[in-house]
């Protein structure tokens, strides 16, 4: 019975949230229960294809994301895959009316990172927009669930959250993305000589995403808005660690949260009426 395989598929993509991101499984966690497995089946996807190009470092990453590419594509097409995370996800899609265009246009950033480069203004919108403001809309598409004009009017603030997201990865890998992937995202930004004005122009774009984000975390429906505002807490947390240290600091070392602390803000967020 094709039930009993998607069952195990969706179980190897909840296994690779929780394996791979705490901070997202602990915010999944706080969703209704009906959100939480096609969150899961999302997460699955856009781990797979980040992984690809972030660690398979002694393979043919070219290769591999084109074949995960048509995979995919295949997938969707056929309304199932024998690769469990993609026949999850061709699910959530089908069933939520997922927009095949942020689909490939996550899976074109992705394709942005098989080269090192030095961002411009309009590849680091672009890269922005694929590989993070998208995924804020797939997930949001789940949390409306076919009401158009909900999503409509969460559409902005949802891209802007998942602005905030990436940039504040940005920063928190800036030493990596720059000396290990060579990847230098910043535009106009000499890492040689990052400096204190830097790093405070680049804050205030994070802060002004998160301040257009939150808006939206408050008009989400209530199924979703302690898990979407426990991730906002976890990114703030982040964010305002990053932002006391000088630029050397980000520079030298990876700025954490503690999982006992996430754990605490989990709790936390139970409790709160956000």
């Amino acid at each position: 019975m094709k039930a009993l395989f998607d069952h195990v598929s969706l179980r190897c993509s909840r296994m690779i949230t929780r394996t791979y991101s705490t901070s997202f499984s602990l915010g999944i966690r706080l969703l209704a229960k009906p959100f939480r497995d096609p969150v899961y089946s999302l997460y699955g996807f856009v781990r797979l294809a980040d992984e690809i190009v972030d660690s398979f470092h002694e393979y043919p990453k070219e290769r591999l994301l084109n074949q995960f590419r048509q995979q995919t594509n295949e997938a969707l097409a056929d309304g199932i895959s024998l690769n469990p995370v993609l026949n999850s996800f061709q699910s959530v899609v089908h069933r939520y009316a997922i927009d095949r265009e942020l689909i490939d246009t996550f899976l074109d950033s992705m394709e942005m990172d098989l080269q090192q480069q030095f961002y411009t203004r309009s590849l680091y919108e672009k890269y922005i927009l694929g590989s993070a403001e998208v995924v804020g809309l797939m997930c949001l598409r789940v949390f409306t669930d076919g009401d158009n004009q909900a999503y409509e009017s969460l559409r902005y603030p949802a891209m802007k959250l998942g602005s905030a997201f990436q940039k504040v990865n940005f920063l928190r890998d800036v030493r990596a993305d720059s000396q290990e992937l060579g990847r230098v995202y910043f535009p106009h930004v000499n890492l040689e000589r990052f400096s204190a004005e830097d790093k405070a122009a680049i804050e205030a774009e994070i802060e002004a995403d998160f301040r257009e984000a939150l808006t939206g975390i408050r008009q989400l429906p209530a199924g979703a808005r302690k898990g979407v505002f426990l991730a906002y807490s976890y990114y703030r947390i982040l964010f305002d660690k990053i932002r006391r240290l000088p630029p050397q600091r980000i520079m030298t070392e990876r700025i954490r949260v503690p999982n006992a602390q996430k754990f605490g803000l989990m709790l936390r967020t139970m409790v709160s009426t956000a």
